[in-house]
């Protein structure tokens, strides 16, 4: 099989050729075992004849020439030919309209009985590599977009997802006497990814369209594009966890200073003030001491080894800094200055520079451009800004942009509670993928928190999350959303294939949820790190105002779930608790007899309910201190509450207590809804997942 495909594209490279005709893409594909139409070239009018009449069937005919690439476009297709005059005719009629120009012959070809239409394809995204995507045909894909991404290799799990997730899934199911063979599908698939994860020289392929059957699929046409074979994944350092980033023993601060105001201040103050429990260095040749702890001119002045050092000097000193870090002995590096490449090209040839340097000496380093780690299960916060108290958390929390990260604290701690904050800046050694594997086996961490610009561990990424996301959950907020095919592709899935699209799809591939923004980040980590994942999808409403639970209702449906059933003893003990004016179930509307009593003995009912498998319930905030020690006093036996309080925002006192009595308080029902849809759905995945293990 692997002789067959070289030769053929061997041959078109030989030829200068950056594309596969027709025919060479069908004869991979025959090889790979997948159907095909066929395609036999005829290079004048009787070989043309003589082909269509071996066929016995309705022919297409297709030219073929290394100039022509879209052949509808040029005038290059003539469908449902059936008879010798037809044939002869069409063959007449393209070689006169491909006259002067390169042509190899007519691909004959038989018609494919008609079946579902659907598009298979592969296009080469510069972050994940090859993606491959699937969709149905026509007007699904060139109106609706109605596709799938997947990040190459993929696995059956991937195969079947991309499938199920398309809206035109219930076509495929089977709908109005059409279906197709799901499993034919899944092997297509796989055998796609397969072959390109095998062969580096393809860069882009469409099979479009695909006839899907109620048994079987076969490729109608195919096009394959070449490219320069792609680079091989960079070998893996030796395996280093960074514990000891997280965890130091000690801490040089370069640049450290007396001065209040500056940033070497900042961070020295903060360690100090927040009581770092390991040794603490600051380095300035002008200071005796500061806060009291003795200064030392240069860090190679430090008697003591160093486990970490933090550079806030000047861009254009960093590297003669990193130099004397690495000669010292220190293990990591971390360098808050900014200049560097998001300046322009001299501060990328310093960030060159400090590279070289680590990678000689076997340093990490963590930055340029960032504000370093705040750890509070040691104490440690080597934030540029002044950082109030803060509290032990099981939230972890990954960002790009290092400012955005520590100004979000002031307000985040009162409701959150954070263990470890690490900022990437310009990630010029340490990146995205380095900090969220090291953050996942922190025992200290239950969920993972992401604000990401790009990503720099490509498909390592997905490996490593897919990994964490069975065991901790991680919401990832990317931003820099970029608009596609502003230039010219030559495949239909390479045009469909926007930036937003593909890290979409490799979030969902790795078990990633994508928040829409700041607030839905922070909402769902707050759920996530309070309360359970629901394990069924019943939920009970408790509300005071009956507006909000139907609210509620209709946004729990949205988001896949449904409200529960109480069996009949239970509704019982329920209408001995409800007013006479209240008469539904669920949700409950107390209107406004509702107190903290009642909420907690009604919520104790839906705790013995098999069917309920989640709480929203609805407080007023002119009272919601009265609710926090009820509702903390009680069993919930695995299933996850959420409040919701209108106008939350003027209660601010009460929010901050229910919140640290463990429970999340949203603003409306669409947002609670939101976050245990996603919960509900995690929960789904991680049991799949691991059932597949």
């Amino acid at each position: 099989m692997a002789e067959l495909i070289n030769d053929i594209i061997d041959g078109a490279i030989s030829a200068g050729r950056t594309y596969l005709m027709e025919n060479e893409s069908k004869a991979i594909l025959e090889e790979l075992g997948i159907s095909t139409t066929g395609s036999r070239v005829a290079r004048s009018e009787e070989e043309a004849v003589e082909i269509f009449l071996s066929l016995a069937s309705p022919v297409a005919m297709k030219v073929l020439s290394p100039e022509v690439v879209h052949k509808s476009d040029a005038g290059g297709v003539k469908l449902h030919l059936e008879g010798e005059d037809a044939v002869r005719q069409a063959y007449r009629e393209m070689i006169s309209a491909f006259q002067g120009r390169a042509v190899e012959g007519i691909s004959v070809q038989r018609m494919a009985p008609p079946g579902i239409e659907a598009i298979v394809g592969v296009a080469n995204d510069p972050t994940f590599g090859p993606v491959l995507m699937f969709g149905l045909g026509g007007v699904f894909v060139e109106v609706l977009k109605d596709v799938s991404f997947r990040s190459i290799p993929i696995t059956l799990s991937d195969a079947q997802e991309m499938i199920e997730e398309i809206r035109g899934y219930t076509l495929l199911k089977g709908s109005r006497g059409h279906s197709a063979d799901i499993e034919a599908l899944e092997e297509l698939l796989m055998k796609i990814s397969d072959f390109v994860a095998s062969e580096p020289r393809v860069w882009e392929m469409d099979l479009n369209p695909v006839f899907l059957y109620p048994q079987g699929c076969t490729a109608v046409d195919a096009r394959i594009i070449l490219g320069e074979p792609r680079p091989s994944p960079p070998e893996e350092r030796e395996e280093q966890d960074l514990h000891d980033l997280f965890y130091p023993q000690s801490i040089a601060v370069i640049g450290a200073s007396g001065t209040p105001g500056k940033l070497g201040w900042n961070v020295f103050t903060n360690l100090v003030s927040h009581k770092f429990k390991g040794m603490l260095y600051p380095i300035n040749p002008r200071a005796e001491a500061i806060h009291g702890i003795k200064a030392y001119p240069r860090i190679s002045a430090v008697p003591e080894p160093v486990d970490v050092a933090i550079i806030l000097v000047s861009a254009d000193m960093t590297a003669d800094v990193v130099e004397e870090c690495c000669q010292c002995g220190v293990r990591y590096i971390v360098v808050e200055s900014a200049g560097f490449a998001e300046l322009g090209p001299e501060g990328k040839k310093i960030e060159l520079q400090m590279k070289e340097i680590a990678d000689r000496y076997g340093v990490r380093l963590l930055g340029p451009n960032c504000s370093g780690i705040i750890n509070t299960h040691c104490s440690m916060v080597q934030s540029i800004g002044i950082v109030d108290a803060l509290s032990q958390g099981n939230i972890g929390l990954v960002s790009q942009a290092g400012v955005c990260a520590a100004g979000m604290l002031w307000g985040l701690r009162h409701i959150m509670d954070f263990g470890i904050i690490a900022t990437i800046g310009n990630k010029l050694d340490i990146n995205e993928t380095d900090i969220m594997e090291a953050v996942s086996r922190d025992e200290n961490i239950n969920v993972i928190c992401m604000y990401l610009e790009s990503v720099k561990g490509g498909r390592r990424f997905i490996d490593q999350a897919r990994r964490i996301t069975r065991e901790k959950p991680m919401v990832v907020l990317k931003s820099g959303r970029t608009e596609a095919g502003k230039k010219a592709v030559a495949s239909h899935t390479a045009s469909l294939a926007g930036n937003d699209q593909i890290y979409s799809a490799v979030f969902r591939q790795s078990g990633i949820i994508r928040a829409r923004d700041y607030e839905h980040m922070f909402n769902l980590a707050r759920a996530i790190s309070k309360q359970p994942l629901p394990d069924r999808e019943g939920v009970f409403i408790i509300t005071y105002a009956g507006s909000l639970g139907v609210i509620a209702a209709d946004a729990i449906t949205d988001n896949g779930m449904r409200l529960s059933e109480l069996d009949e003893p239970l509704k019982q003990r329920l209408k001995e608790l409800l007013p006479d004016y209240v008469c539904g179930m669920n949700p409950v509307d107390y209107t406004f007899s509702q107190d903290a009593r009642i909420v907690k003995s009604t919520i104790e009912i839906g705790v013995d309910s098999i069917d309920v498998g989640s709480f929203i319930v609805i407080l007023q905030a002119e009272i919601l201190d009265s609710y926090v020690e009820a509702l903390k006093s009680i069993n919930y036996q695995g299933k996850p509450i959420i409040a919701c309080v209108a106008g939350k925002e003027f209660e601010m006192p009460g929010v901050i207590k229910m919140e640290k009595a463990g429970i999340p308080v949203f603003s409306t029902p669409e947002q609670v809804a939101d976050a245990l849809g996603v919960m509900y759905q995690q929960h789904k995945r991680i049991t799949r997942a691991r059932g597949k293990d």
